[in-house]
């Protein structure tokens, strides 16, 4: 485990929430080494570290790694907390699925849809996420008015957006008409980027899900539920990015 935050260590022994630890922390029931604590943050070392709590040593165990599959629905907010009391994709998990904290790997917008990984896989989610990486994401974009070829180009070679060139790996039109439907493939990840390219181009996006991230691909959940990933998902993952950084 290394070096770890000690309410983290404390919550993963099964004394309470990280917030309830925090506060055992400051009321001077816990001791390392020890010594009494009453201060945060406090960064213990996992595998010579001795901790107590009320005098009963804690036994520290490997947190549990999770990952899960989201089919983020829109007008839900990726992020953990909201202050304004907005809906986010947390509420949508189910009481009892997992048991762990998790957070979303990268970002959908609220607006946007479709396959949303969540994990505490600190490790996998630097990845999954780092720009030199580059892993793929696949949308189905949905846009209003009558496409064509000349979109296609632009879109390759990159399209100037106010922080910068912004390019997509691939785009295929799968439909025209007055509602059109592209597949966009992107590595990179500026914010709304899909969103801003095509309004340079003189479209509007009218619905966006993600259909692939990485290996992953959207199946087996409906709109706003929430599954487990198979050991042959997780597997691919991993494969996917090991030894990339």
């Amino acid at each position: 485990m290394g070096k770890e935050r000690l309410q983290k260590v404390l919550s993963q022994a099964g004394i309470g929430s990280r917030r309830k630890c925090e506060q055992y922390i400051l009321d001077g029931r816990v001791s390392v080494n020890g010594q009494i604590v009453t201060s945060l943050p406090v960064i213990i070392d996992t595998e010579n570290d001795s901790i107590r709590f009320d005098g009963d040593k804690i036994k520290i165990t490997p947190e549990n790694k999770v990952y899960l599959m989201m089919n983020k629905p829109k007008d839900v907010l990726c992020t953990t907390r909201d202050n304004h009391g907005r809906k986010t994709v947390l509420d949508l998990i189910p009481s009892g699925l997992v048991h762990e904290r998790v957070f979303p790997v990268g970002r959908l917008d609220k607006e946007s849809q479709g396959l949303l990984l969540l994990t505490n896989d600190g490790d996998l989610t630097k990845k999954m996420t780092h720009l030199r990486y580059g892993v793929e994401k696949v949308y189905l974009v949905e846009v209003n008015g009558h496409v064509d070829g000349t979109i296609v180009e632009p879109m390759l070679k990159g399209i100037w957006l106010s922080d910068g060139r912004a390019r997509v790996s691939r785009v295929k039109i799968v439909r025209k008409g007055k509602k059109s439907i592209l597949e966009i493939t992107l590595r990179e990840g500026k914010n709304r980027q899909v969103y801003r390219m095509l309004a340079k181009l003189g479209f509007s996006v009218s619905k966006l899900v993600r259909i692939r991230l990485g290996s992953l691909e959207l199946k087996g959940v409906g709109v706003g539920r929430t599954r487990k990933l198979t050991s042959a998902e997780i597997s691919g993952l991993k494969a996917l990015i090991s030894g990339k950084l």
